[in-house]
């Protein structure tokens, strides 16, 4: 009896590879006329990927499904993963970051006010946590713990999306200048607990 072998063809992985790409670059454009992607559907996803609607569920058989993949591929796409390594990282983060959150306004603000982009982000917390932690550990190592949680909180505060927004939205700023602005308050602050100074108790 002749051994029955299962065989994946390159060029269907590759056409697979490619259909899931354009169903969410789909929901990354939609999201330019609709700011909550927890609302748009499955079938305006497909017709703007110009494919079937059964195509986008071969794919992501839950809109949960979808959203659960989307947010680290946005990630991806504008390439500002948080991962500082030390201080000299966190500093530098948001004059990095913020510009290209310009660059994708709806899904920076649809990351923070949606509900699965609000859970992708509470997902998010601890490693985050864990990661300023140890790039903070040498420069807050004097520090009492409790003032040290403070440095650390004012760092997540930061360099996070939040201010970017709050810097655009209330300080009237662009990309731009919300990161140079957010880069110049955390050296600010990280070079006075460098000088020995601490927030008060």
């Amino acid at each position: 009896m002749a051994e029955t072998r299962s065989y994946n063809s390159p060029l269907r992985e590759e056409k697979a590879r490619e259909t899931r790409e354009a169903i969410l670059h789909a929901l990354y454009r939609l999201m330019s006329t609709s700011a909550v992607p927890d609302e748009i559907s499955m079938d305006a996803i497909a017709a703007e990927a110009g494919i079937q609607r059964r195509t986008v569920f071969r794919h992501f058989p839950t809109k949960d499904d979808l959203l659960t993949a989307f947010w680290p591929w946005l990630n991806a796409l504008i390439g500002t993963s948080i991962a500082p390594d030390n201080a000299g990282d966190i500093v530098a983060g948001p004059r990095d970051a913020f510009p290209r959150f310009d660059a994708h306004e709806a899904a920076i603000r649809a990351s923070l006010h949606s509900p699965t982009g609000r859970a992708m982000r509470a997902g998010m917390i601890p490693a985050r946590r864990l990661r300023f932690a140890g790039a903070l550990a040498t420069l807050l190592e004097n520090l009492p713990p409790a003032e040290a949680r403070k440095v650390e909180a004012l760092a997540h505060l930061l360099y996070s999306a939040s201010a970017w927004e709050v810097l655009k939205d209330y300080g009237g700023l662009d990309g731009a200048q919300a990161g140079e602005t957010a880069s110049w308050a955390l050296e600010t602050i990280l070079s006075a607990v460098a000088s020995g100074l601490s927030p008060r108790t």
